[in-house]
């Protein structure tokens, strides 16, 4: 499968009549802390404002209100893996996500045979206080050359400058949660997004 380059990740589902009608294509609703009957709600509207938009929506962690609720992706942590039925999710055809940190992750990862693969933070990250380092261009290089086929998503401090160098080590697409949800002006700050990596993919192919 191909993923589009840009790739944003959402907390609400209130971010997506906004963002959605600017060009995003490809979002992740990353909902924490709320009861379950909330998140259902989300992912139901979600789901309907992604097919009005033909974007495509990745359900974070609530793999079963994702599997009732007919979604086509979720994605899963390295904790997730432990409670999730993936054989349940892939029998009724939804796609799956990984995020991997580490060596030992990324073999885990690929034993489930994901759809794409997660890395990350590729550089410091002020959204959360992670327990890895940053990982570097160098690690998403060895990333890919595992994985290939499989598409990559880097995640974690990117910045619209280090876009170039992040496609040509191998990235696929590009996660970004911070800076659209906390830019002044999110919508403008999505747009740009959406053509700088579109334009980084372009000198990927060129190059």
């Amino acid at each position: 499968m191909k993923l589009d380059p840009f790739y944003l990740i959402v907390d609400d589902v209130t971010w997506l009549p906004r963002l959605l009608p600017v060009g995003v294509r490809l979002v992740q609703l990353r909902i924490k802390d709320e009861p379950p009957a909330e998140v259902r709600r989300q992912v139901v509207l979600a789901k309907g404002l992604c097919r009005q938009a033909g974007a495509c929506l990745i359900v974070n962690d609530y793999w079963q209100i994702a599997l009732d609720e007919g979604c086509d992706f979720v994605h899963l942590g390295q904790s997730d893996l432990d409670s999730a039925d993936v054989s349940a999710l892939q029998r009724e055809g939804v796609r799956l996500g990984i995020s991997t940190h580490s060596h030992e992750e990324l073999d885990r990862a690929l034993t489930f045979s994901p759809d794409y693969v997660a890395l990350g933070p590729i550089y410091p990250t002020t959204l959360k206080v992670m327990p890895w380092a940053p990982q570097g261009l160098d690690r998403i290089a060895e990333w890919k050359r595992r994985i290939a086929p499989i598409p990559l998503v880097a995640i974690g401090g990117l910045t619209v400058e280090r876009l170039p160098d992040v496609f040509r080590a191998g990235a696929d697409s590009a996660a970004v949660v911070s800076d659209v949800l906390r830019n002044p002006a999110p919508e403008l700050r999505a747009q740009q997004w959406i053509s700088a990596t579109r334009e980084a993919m372009v000198q990927r192919e060129n190059s």
